[in-house]
């Protein structure tokens, strides 16, 4: 797949992040479970997510693409956060909590939790993609709401979180954002890959 290709696959998939993200802030409840459309829907049409990619990296021309990918996701969810100030839901201000949240937890924190996010994530994708049989499903139907559930961050739902509140908040946090976001990414990234220290394949 050329560079282009893999940027549009990922402008969608953030797009579907995004629209789960969206229901989670209208019903943080009913949203923890319909969130699975996001990854669901990622794994169904071989999209390219970053913490559904970022567990099979083999090289650097692989982390290349992996950076695309990223910058891909967040175009995405800035399509869907700039859609979501539209509606007449209180999702600003449920995003703003969540992420005020996030900044009083600390980059640290935050980051050491997301590592549990990139297991769940890399575990679920592995299991889809062996067969379209329900059994391999389990692991992605239970993820989702379990990453949700233990406040474990995922670097592209944060994404949208951030592209939906107020553009001055995030001006006026710029670089506290910017330090959190990045132990998020460096987080998932361990924990998309620590199953190699762990699983022995045949």
């Amino acid at each position: 797949m050329n560079k282009f290709a893999i940027f549009r696959s990922a402008i969608f998939a953030g797009i579907c992040i995004g629209i789960a993200g969206f229901g989670f802030l209208a019903d943080k409840t009913l949203g923890m479970f319909l969130f699975i459309f996001g990854l669901a829907t990622v794994v169904s049409y071989k999209l390219k997510l970053f913490t559904g990619t970022a567990g099979f990296v083999q090289s650097w021309s692989d982390m290349l693409d992996l950076l695309i990918i990223l910058v891909g996701n967040w175009c995405g969810c800035l399509l869907v956060g700039l859609a979501a100030r539209c509606s007449a839901l209180p999702l600003q201000e449920t995003a703003l909590h969540l992420l005020e949240g996030r900044l009083m937890l600390g980059p640290w924190k935050a980051g050491i939790l997301s590592i549990g996010c990139g297991i769940l994530m890399t575990t679920s994708v592995t299991f889809a993609r062996k067969s379209r049989d329900f059994g391999h499903w389990i692991p992605l139907l239970m993820a989702v709401p379990l990453f949700i559930l233990c406040g474990f961050p995922h670097c592209i739902a944060d994404a949208f979180y951030y592209l939906t509140v107020d553009f001055s908040w995030l001006a006026a946090h710029a670089g506290e954002v910017l330090l959190l976001y990045g132990c998020l990414v460096v987080g998932n990234f361990i924990g998309c890959n620590l199953y190699r220290a762990f699983v022995c394949e045949d």
